[in-house]
């Protein structure tokens, strides 16, 4: 009978040390935690097969800009792999919380009744043989408390058991908590190893393109200029877009035609010899890591009808561009936080809202997955607008893979 008693001191201590890790909110949905956790480890492993993309791309090139934007943008994405994981991790911390307290609940429950009805029989049990040669009928008495006690025995090592098998996985429970603050610790480490190969990148970056800096300055006192004229927000998109296509439509013109030396030689190529540059995005992501909150065309409570995503990122998170192009506009605007606005080819425009500091330089063109900035420390809302010829479209739509 000892033992009983023993499991339920066990119980009473073994589960309430839950540590700082699983000090959350006993209401908190467990199924959702569960769902956050798959969804953000989805997203780390997307963002680990685009890191590993763009490192194999890195590798291939020999040009040293375009192989250290390659490089930049690989170590961008690395590091959203790790926000990703961190985000998992954290998920899976809370979930393990809301199992030990739905654990502690359980045994509780059962170990009241069975603690009551053990500290009965052993009061029973451990009454002195004297005492029933002195009272009329304890011998009566004593024989069926005994023989009550043989048959309620097996009872209680059964449900003892049943006990044991719950606190072994409060204590299993316990070291999972344990090992998933270390992984989150390293994690957390492995970020700012990152965060650092990042800034190196990105300075070698600025240093060699000091020689363009007089003319991205010019091009940013342009944007800057046309940021005040607009109307608002999509007004400032529409005209950035309409320089975009203007420029593709100069580019696309022919250049000067040099006299041959022998002009009776020269032969004149046809038109159908020349391959037009296909319209569309080569590939195309979203900026960040992160939960979706409002999606295209969701029309909230006295507001007009989303026209692009809006994503729930973690504090100081990576923002990339999603796909190549000309980075148009950097820079603060009213209500939106600093903005970028990245033309693409074939008439295409992304514009990127709420972050706190900008990576991005007016005029420079970026590969898909370079980083642009980071959100901020609280709350962060990224927003993302994809436009073609002036009309928005559901970015979700062109979510393709580098």
């Amino acid at each position: 009978m000892a033992l009983g008693l023993g499991v339920a001191v066990v119980a009473g201590n073994g589960l309430t040390q839950t540590g700082a890790l699983a000090v959350l909110d006993p209401a908190a949905d467990a199924t959702q935690a569960q769902q956050e956790m798959l969804a953000a480890r989805r997203e780390s492993d997307a963002a680990r097969k685009r890191a590993e993309k763009l490192e194999g791309k890195a590798r291939e090139v020999t040009e040293q800009a375009e192989k250290t934007a390659r490089e930049t943008a690989a170590v961008a994405a690395r590091i959203q792999e790790t926000e990703a994981g961190i985000a998992a991790q954290q998920a899976k911390v809370r979930l393990i919380a809301l199992q030990r307290v739905g654990l502690r609940e359980r045994l509780a429950e059962r170990q009241a009744p069975l603690s009551r009805l053990t500290g009965s029989l052993q009061r029973l049990s451990r009454r002195p043989p004297l005492l029933a040669l002195l009272r009329p009928g304890s011998v009566r008495d004593a024989v069926y408390l005994r023989a009550m006690l043989d048959t309620m025995l097996p009872q209680v090592e059964r449900r003892t058991a049943g006990l044991r098998a719950e606190i072994e996985r409060g204590r299993a429970l316990e070291q999972q908590a344990l090992a998933a603050g270390h992984e989150l610790t390293e994690m957390e480490g492995e970020m700012r190893q990152r965060r650092k190969a990042l800034a190196v990148l990105e300075s070698n970056q600025r240093l060699a393109g000091r020689q363009a800096s007089g003319i991205a300055a010019r091009e940013g006192e342009r944007a800057l200029a046309l940021a005040e004229k607009a109307r608002d927000l999509g007004d400032l998109v529409d005209r950035m877009g309409e320089q975009g296509v203007l420029r593709e439509q100069l580019a696309a013109l022919p250049g000067p035609i040099m006299r041959p030396p022998r002009p009776e030689e020269s032969r004149v190529i046809e038109a159908s010899q020349f391959v037009a540059t296909p319209e569309g995005l080569a590939s195309y992501m979203l900026p960040v890591t992160g939960r979706l909150v409002t999606g295209y065309g969701e029309v909230l409570p006295g507001q007009a009808p989303s026209r692009g995503l809006s994503l729930a990122p973690r504090a100081n998170a990576q923002v990339v561009a999603p796909a190549a192009g000309r980075v148009a506009f950097a820079g603060p605007y009213p209500g939106y936080g600093r903005i970028v606005i990245i033309e693409h080819a074939g008439g295409w425009t992304s514009l990127v809202t709420g972050l706190a500091r900008l990576d991005a330089q007016v005029g420079r063109q970026v590969v898909a997955g370079a980083p642009i900035g980071m959100t901020g420390p609280r709350d962060p809302r990224v927003m993302v607008e994809l436009r073609r010829g002036g009309e928005t479209v559901n970015p979700l739509q062109y979510i393709r893979s580098l």
